[in-house]
């Protein structure tokens, strides 16, 4: 008698009365641990894990998934390779799989999208029915489902990225570290062509509030509280609040919920005792380990004295009102700034940024920040064509002329003959002062801001481009301890600071000549 046709194979995930949430838990649990303590054994997702994924895959009374993006914010050495790599796993052959679906990993770097498709291909080799099913491709970093025609890809963000997708699942891996922003907005906008895409994003916090992650964590902030209304995003930040002692062991949970599991309590230990002996490791240890947003290298503006100089400003009070202004002249495709200090009207700065129209997208990729959204909101003017074009901005500066009462136009001699020319040209008379940009001219600029700043005489609006660039600032010190502004070494910018501090320092100027009285010579 002839044996009759195998059982179908029932997995974990199909048994009856789960929830969807509970099927992509049970598939993530039926896969082994391939590496380290317990290998062969099924993976157990921990508490904090089964809860964000219980909500980012709940359904709502349609039965459609809700959540079309996720987000966790945790500290490093979380689990959160693993995580992402076994969810890309569930919607390429699990629960979450669709016909000819298009799954995608992305990183900062195709080293860090290499060990996502580790763990993925380790999976591969250990599972049988896996393996009958996917064809790995390891050097293109790619996996095909021979059943539904689905595939999974590595991808890097410091690579170029691929236009025509129709992406199903996008987990991006540690978001703040991409170098372009280009592949995020590639992949974001290619899952319109599908019903229920999902795009998730794990990683820690990025000390740069104009990073793509800071945005995300931002919004999830927003979300929580209620001041934005979205079912469809979802996002979790597993962090220790600055206002908590950070080397205390008892406040390390907060941002290391596995730890004491695969999260060593020994080796964080270690970290916090090396961040308490050597100051310019603590930096690294308050992001990386208790995620707070706080950059490693440090600045000289501190971003709570500076974001206590917030607030609106009533631009159309200082129309006519007595003003200094800074001038700081880009290069021919970089940015130009001028701003203007209204020190009789509690200190309120006004700014404008130039920049040429034609290449504002790759200079986008490049700063790394929405130079695009800036100028859409007015907080840049693009100049036409590829070049700064100087009559414009000579132009505008004879408009801005007619509506304040400058004092005084502090500019750098450095690449001012060519505008000088073209605003005598234009007819355009504006009190020109020089002003050097070495320390003699801007360490006592730099004291006159820092001054303003504490004291309350400095109101900059909250304008995202001066917030960005104040984070760039760094200090540049000489042997008799007089400072100036420096961008470093990073790819950044500080124009709009520098003109603000030049603006700030002639105003300083202008109040010690009306203080200084004639000397008396006695005869």
């Amino acid at each position: 008698m002839r044996a009759g046709p195998k059982p179908a194979r029932r997995h974990p995930w199909e048994r009856r009365h789960l929830t969807r949430a509970g099927r992509v838990i049970a598939f993530l649990e039926s896969l082994p641990v391939t590496k380290g303590l317990g290998v062969g054994k099924p993976m157990k997702l921990l508490p904090f894990q089964r809860e964000w994924i219980e909500a980012v895959y709940a359904e709502g009374a349609d039965g459609k998934r809700l959540v079309g993006t996720g987000l966790m914010s945790v500290g490093r050495g979380n689990g959160k390779t693993v995580l992402v790599a076994a969810l890309c796993l569930a919607h390429l052959v699990g629960p979450e799989a669709e016909p000819r679906g298009e799954c995608y990993s992305a990183a900062a770097t195709k080293q860090q999208a290499s060990l996502i498709f580790a763990e993925i291909e380790a999976w591969v080799r250990a599972v049988p029915w896996l393996a009958e099913r996917l064809n790995v491709q390891t050097f293109i970093k790619k996996i095909e489902d021979l059943e539904t025609g689905s595939f999974y890809r590595a991808l890097a963000s410091d690579s170029a990225a691929s236009h025509g997708l129709a992406a199903s699942f996008i987990a991006c891996d540690e978001l703040a570290q991409w170098k372009r922003r280009e592949l995020f907005d590639v992949l974001r906008t290619s899952m319109g062509k599908r019903e229920e895409p999902l795009l998730i994003a794990i990683g820690t916090q990025s000390p740069h509030p104009e990073n793509l992650m800071s945005e995300l964590v931002d919004y999830a902030g927003r979300v929580h509280s209620g001041e934005v209304v979205d079912p469809s995003f979802h996002g979790v930040l597993y962090s220790v609040p600055d206002d908590l002692d950070a080397y205390d062991p008892d406040n390390w949970h907060l941002a290391n919920p596995a730890l004491g599991l695969f999260r060593s309590r020994r080796e964080l230990l270690q970290e916090a005792e090396r961040a308490k002996r050597i100051p310019s490791f603590a930096p690294a240890f308050f992001n990386l380990y208790l995620n707070r947003r706080i950059d490693a290298v440090p600045h000289a503006i501190d971003p709570d004295e500076w974001a206590a100089c917030g607030g609106p400003l009533d631009v159309a009070a200082l129309a006519g009102r007595p003003c200094f202004a800074g001038l700081d002249l880009g290069s021919t495709r970089d940015l130009t700034a001028l701003a203007l200090y209204f020190p009789d009207d509690g200190g309120a700065v006004l700014g404008w940024h130039w920049c040429p129209k034609d290449g504002l997208a790759e200079k986008e990729e490049l700063d790394r920040v929405p130079y695009r959204v800036w100028a859409k909101d007015g907080f840049i003017t693009p100049t036409p064509g590829k070049a700064t074009d100087k009559a414009f901005i000579a132009r505008q500066l004879g408009e801005l002329a007619g509506r304040y009462k400058l004092q005084g136009v502090a500019f750098d001699r450095w690449g001012f003959a060519d505008l000088k020319v073209i605003l005598d040209r234009e007819g355009v008379q504006l009190p020109l002062v020089p002003f050097g940009q070495g320390f003699v001219d801007m360490a006592p600029a730099v004291d006159a801001f820092e001054a303003a700043m504490l004291v309350g005489k400095l109101k900059h609006g909250d304008s995202p481009i001066l917030r960005w660039q104040a984070s760039n600032a760094e200090f540049q010190t000489d042997p008799a301890g007089n400072r100036k502004l420096t961008k470093g070494q990073r790819r950044s910018r500080i124009d709009g600071i520098v003109a603000m501090v030049m603006a700030i320092g002639l105003a300083a100027r202008s109040e010690v000549k009306k203080t200084v009285k004639p000397s008396v010579s006695w005869i």
